[in-house]
């Protein structure tokens, strides 16, 4: 399958559009876009972890609705824009510092609804979490 994306945009772009968002005050970074997928890193530290000094289950799920909600806002044309409906996380691997690395990929691009898989995986490629998301397609 070739590109799946109906906009043109530039990791840099997105970034920058994220700037004063969550994903900027936890340090989410788009690293790479991909024929059919999105990569964005996030530190793991004193921003991102729980009382215990482990990585905060909610720092996953926000890096993967974030992932997956750049994703697919950029697989719909400039008509319609996404939202997210639905989100649920497992949490297989416990962090106390690093970075993670999540990665969209989708299962299903319809003309109401996509769902993406999100994968957050440390720097040895192990498993942390496993993410789905649903998002509602909206015209503007």
């Amino acid at each position: 399958m070739g590109a799946i994306w109906k906009k043109q945009v530039t990791a840099e772009a997105l970034n920058a559009r994220n700037n004063n968002t969550l994903a900027s005050h936890l340090k989410m970074v788009v690293e790479e876009i991909g024929d059919d997928y999105v990569v964005v890193s996030m530190p793991v530290n004193e921003t991102t972890h729980q009382p215990m000094g482990l990585l905060h289950g909610g720092a996953s799920v926000a890096l993967a609705e974030t992932v997956g909600s750049i994703a697919s806002n950029i697989a719909v044309d400039d008509q319609h824009f996404c939202v997210g409906m639905e989100i649920n996380a497992n949490h297989i691997k416990a962090m106390r510092q690093g970075t993670v690395l999540a990665t969209a990929k989708p299962l299903h691009l319809g003309k109401a609804s996509h769902v993406w898989e999100i994968r957050i995986v440390n720097a040895q490629g192990d498993l942390v979490c496993i993410s789905r998301l649903t998002m509602a397609v909206r015209k503007i």
